[in-house]
């Protein structure tokens, strides 16, 4: 790989793990980003490593898959933030018995039976899947990049023109802030949010598979559960709703009552940058390569190593 230089935008979850991809291969690394990991979107997923329905649909089973094997590997540091939890993939019509190819991965993959199955739905799987809790995961990604001799910096980075200016090698992580900085309207933002409570005893996961806007979703990291959901396409709204947080605690204890009366510690919201299909890609500009790595809808995390590594090839091109 070459010994150039690389600048990377964005500190999420997709820059960061590009960034230490990069530096932990004797590669040059800044980062520059308009907000600190903790306060991106990528602090706000749920998140887990899970089947990822995106397209281009062979190179997301690639990344998914690669991405996989790095979160098992991740679970045995208890200072990562990722750990393995059982739970239930769940939805209100029949799935059928065909799984996502990435779903053979998981060992324990087994139907649920129809006494686990909440009210109101009538399939599901049972699998230990990594959970990933958000705060503490960015912090271990900071920590591992600047180890690996990367550089972070706290600026934005308002046009192309600019990024070129400083290395001849970037890396686009900007996630829907793709839209502006390259001028791409693909790219849109699908709003989320969750509400983080006190954990009253859960310890396994659950996720209600659908297309819908709304949804239940819970997943336990320690002492704290974050709930969710909500998928509310080109609502750029960054102001937590009450009434959102309502719906969401009153679909999550209808699923898993002892969340009915747990403490609210948090509303938070984030943008997910929705888009046909990820863009990962090289585009030549002013003289210089961009690797363009945005577009993962709300699958950023489940994505992120496979997609990093494959940054890191095409940079090294």
């Amino acid at each position: 790989m070459s010994g150039e230089s690389v600048l990377v935008i964005g500190a999420g979850v997709q820059g960061l793990t590009s960034g230490i991809v990069l530096a932990e291969a004797g590669v040059p690394v800044r980062i520059r980003t308009a907000e600190r990991p903790r306060d991106t979107t990528s602090a706000v997923a749920g998140a887990m490593w899970g089947p990822a329905m995106l397209r281009p649909a062979d190179r997301v089973l690639r990344w998914v898959t690669r991405s996989y094997a790095e979160f098992m590997a991740l679970c045995r540091d208890s200072a990562s933030g990722v750990h393995l939890a059982p739970g239930r993939m769940a939805a209100r019509f029949d799935l059928g018995d065909v799984v996502p190819p990435e779903a053979q991965l998981l060992d324990d993959l087994r139907k649920c039976r129809p006494e686990e199955l909440p009210e109101g739905f009538v399939s599901g799987y049972h699998a230990t899947v990594p959970l990933i809790d958000m705060p503490k995961y960015l912090d271990h990604l900071v920590d591992r990049f600047r180890a690996a001799g990367g550089e972070l910096v706290v600026s934005p980075v308002p046009t192309l023109g600019e990024a070129v200016a400083e290395a001849r090698v970037v890396v686009n992580c900007t996630g829907v802030g793709a839209r502006e900085l390259v001028g791409d309207p693909a790219v849109h933002p699908v709003r989320g949010q969750h509400v983080v409570v006190a954990n009253p005893g859960v310890e396994e996961y659950f996720i209600e598979l659908t297309t819908a806007s709304e949804f239940a979703g819970y997943m336990p990291h320690g002492d704290r559960v974050v709930l969710g959901g909500v998928a509310v396409e080109h609502d750029w709204n960054l102001v937590p709703s009450s009434t959102v947080s309502e719906g969401i605690l009153r679909r999550c204890a209808e699923v898993e009552p002892k969340l009915g009366g747990a403490e609210v510690r948090d509303e938070i919201v984030g943008l997910r940058p929705g888009r046909e299909q990820v863009r990962l890609e090289v585009e030549h500009f002013e003289g210089s390569r961009i690797v363009h790595d945005y577009g993962h809808a709300g699958c950023g995390v489940a994505l992120s190593w496979g997609c990093a590594f494959e940054v890191a090839d095409l940079v090294g091109t």
